[in-house]
């Protein structure tokens, strides 16, 4: 049976490969447009589920097939990934000082038995108080406008968090421990 990685995220592809699994990327061309801002896990497993059918559907019937996707929400407000370097600074000020959580869904689906599986983990992310130096200076030497929130944690320079809860993994992009559970789930054997 073939794992297939329905994303093109180097994160996630080391991800799953720290998981010793042998896999190929089919990225999905699912738009991934919300309706609105407002956050709701139905929103975020929705847009994995959409992912996931879009590879499934053009795979091979021998195959488990994994999509994920993150949000930073803020405020019960989603924040997606930045479009312009001026809205990744607003992004980033506005995290500045406050607890943040970071929630990515795993969709998998076994196109052999059709079976699907999803799950969700939430993390927490504080950021100190940050300045505008930092941010600036976090824009100009990194690129923001790929992910969600305007940052990606593995790269931030250490001033930057105060602390986190839950799994760093997931905020990076994926949960170790929910792709684990969801090709447990589907039957899958590495």
């Amino acid at each position: 049976m073939k794992l297939i990685l329905a994303s093109n995220s180097p994160r996630r592809k080391k991800i799953l490969e720290d998981l010793g699994l042998k896999f190929e990327v089919i990225p999905s061309n699912y738009d991934e447009k919300l309706p609105d801002d407002i956050f709701s896990y139905e929103k975020i497993e929705d847009l994995a589920t959409k992912k996931c059918l879009d590879v499934s559907n053009r795979s091979d019937k021998d195959s488990v097939v994994l999509a994920a996707d993150t949000v930073v929400v803020l405020h019960n407000k989603i924040l997606g990934k930045p479009h312009s370097k001026e809205e990744a600074f607003e992004m980033l000020k506005s995290l500045s000082g406050v607890t943040h959580s970071v929630v990515t869904s795993v969709c998998g689906i076994n196109t052999k038995t059709n079976r699907a599986a999803l799950l969700s983990t939430t993390s927490y992310v504080r950021f100190n108080e940050l300045t505008d130096y930092m941010v600036h200076y976090y824009i100009e030497t990194h690129n923001p406008l790929d992910k969600a929130g305007s940052y990606g944690i593995q790269e931030l320079p250490p001033n930057f968090i105060e602390k986190y809860e839950g799994s760093f993994e997931n905020i990076v992009g994926l949960a170790p421990e929910a792709v684990t559970a969801v090709l447990k789930q589907l039957g899958y054997k590495s």
